[in-house]
């Protein structure tokens, strides 16, 4: 089968891999109808040592279930499923309590010997609990937001409900990629009063207002911090979603809520250190997150998506073949695109 590799930065091919299997009775094999490209793909894409062999990479798809292990018992052949960007088994201590990021025996997809997500199949672990089906035909319109249930959106809720966004809160988003966009919707979902959304890109803080944002800040650092500020009456936000990563926009999180406001981060950090941390102390800022259990989420948020009440797929603005991916990296790495699906 046919697959995405990264042989370090800036070198993406498409490569000839070995096919998909079933290894344990608890897996099930998905072929692939459309994925996608993610922010936090291009890390390694900008970063990544040369590697003689490459690595899978890869996270966020929907497939067709083309069979499964003798222990799987909620996934069948035929269904069509959303994959969460991460695996986990339903059952252990920590899946029972939300945070399926933290099951003791889950993982990442292109991790180990796990297929990645941007190929033909993927070998999927503990299938009943990672995989949801879908109510939906593999050709429905839905299917770009349905999509990004597996990642963007679940994540983008996810920074919204630590930063304890609430009905008639002051929020505020750092960052106008995918995910801070879908925190957008999120914020608006949840009921927030005011959303500024913090970006640079016309097209992208324009698609945000239409998701909801009612404010666009465009400068960084200290000039931001006050026009966050003079946007709130001198005393900033309830809440920060900062969905970037960077130390800047994490000590711009910080500095723009208000006293006793919260943050919640869910951009990858690229700094070992969190900035920011004393004047979160002397404001009582509360900051938090990590990896968004998109599992958790994905029932709560697909009756929205399936009614039409959100439409989080509208950040996708290009769509490509398997044998384009290498340009697709190019093209949101150079800010052309805000985020790329792949049709299979």
């Amino acid at each position: 089968m046919r697959a995405t590799v990264i042989h370090g930065a800036g070198d993406i091919r498409i490569e000839t891999v070995p096919d998909a299997t079933i290894k344990d009775a608890t897996d099930a094999l998905v072929k692939v109808t459309s994925a996608c490209i993610c922010g936090s793909d291009l890390w390694p894409y900008k970063s990544m040592e040369a590697s003689e062999h490459g690595n899978r990479i890869g996270h966020e798809f929907i497939g067709l279930v083309e069979a499964v292990g003798s222990e799987v018992t909620k996934i069948k052949v035929g269904d069509l499923v959303v994959a969460p960007f991460g695996y986990s088994d339903g059952t252990c201590e920590f899946c029972h309590e939300g945070l399926q990021t933290s099951c003791v025996h889950g993982g990442w997809w292109a991790t180990d010997d796990v297929d990645g997500g941007q190929g033909e199949a993927v070998r999927v672990p503990w299938a009943d609990g990672t995989l949801v089906p879908l109510p939906v035909g593999e050709d429905d319109a839905l299917m770009p937001s349905l999509l990004t249930l597996s990642d963007v959106m679940g994540t983008g809720h996810h920074a919204a409900l630590v930063a304890r966004v609430a009905p008639g809160k002051r929020v505020a988003v750092v960052g106008d990629g995918a995910v801070g966009l879908c925190g957008v919707i999120a914020a608006k979902r949840l009921g927030a009063e005011q959303i500024i959304i913090l970006g640079r890109h016309p097209q992208r803080t324009s698609l945000a207002q239409e998701f909801g944002a009612t404010d666009v800040v465009a400068a960084r650092g200290d000039e931001a911090v006050e026009r966050v500020r003079e946007l709130t009456d001198g005393f900033g936000v309830h809440s920060i979603l900062e969905c970037v990563g960077l130390g800047e926009s994490i000590e711009t999180a910080i500095k723009i809520a208000r006293p006793g406001g919260a943050v919640g981060r869910v951009g990858v950090p690229q700094d070992a250190a969190m900035p920011g941390s004393r004047p979160a102390f002397r404001s009582n800022v509360t900051v938090g997150g990590g990896p968004a259990p998109v599992r958790a989420y994905i029932e709560e948020l697909m009756p929205d998506v399936l009614e039409g009440r959100i439409e989080p797929g509208r950040v996708f603005d290009r769509t490509i073949a398997l044998d384009a991916v290498p340009d697709g990296y190019r093209a949101m790495n150079d800010r052309e695109a805000i985020k790329v699906l792949i049709d299979f």
